[in-house]
């Protein structure tokens, strides 16, 4: 992969259904030679499959946080099993740095956002978590 995949990419990534001679024109290259290179990328799996992407605004409810959070190791896997019932959690990723997981969670409101972050800090193995409200999203190259 060179500038010209990464930058086709970020092209596809914020407009999948943008039109191959818009994207030959705003990379600067051929027609052609864009088709080629997806096609290479998608041959290669750089390109995975294209999918749909809700606006945000309106699929998903007002109030979504990152949350972090500090476990006893020999709790997380119990943890992680009970975080996994509660629809109101988008993602966990295991991060490096001072959290041990970080959460995206979906509310309807800040009360529902504040009774959920009490009955996660009740988990068992929880030692700390650090919730940050997200005001606005300025840049999204999400796949989902």
């Amino acid at each position: 992969m060179d500038d010209i995949d990464r930058k086709i990419l970020a092209l596809l990534m914020d407009n999948a259904r943008l039109p191959i001679s818009s994207i030959a024109k705003q990379v600067g290259i051929a027609r052609t030679t864009a088709i080629a290179r997806i096609a290479g990328m998608e041959q290669r799996g750089v390109i995975a499959g294209y999918g749909l992407r809700l606006n945000q605004q309106l699929y998903h409810p007002p109030v979504r946080a990152y949350v972090g959070i500090t476990v006893d190791p020999r709790n997380a896997a119990a943890m992680l099993k009970l975080l996994q019932t509660m629809p109101e959690v988008e993602t966990l990723c295991s991060v490096s740095g001072p959290v041990d997981y970080m959460m995206t969670l979906s509310c309807q409101s800040t009360n529902e956002l504040d009774h959920l972050l009490d009955r996660i800090g009740t988990l068992e193995g929880i030692r700390q978590t650090s919730t940050s409200i997200i005001l606005s999203k300025r840049i999204d190259r999400s796949a989902i």
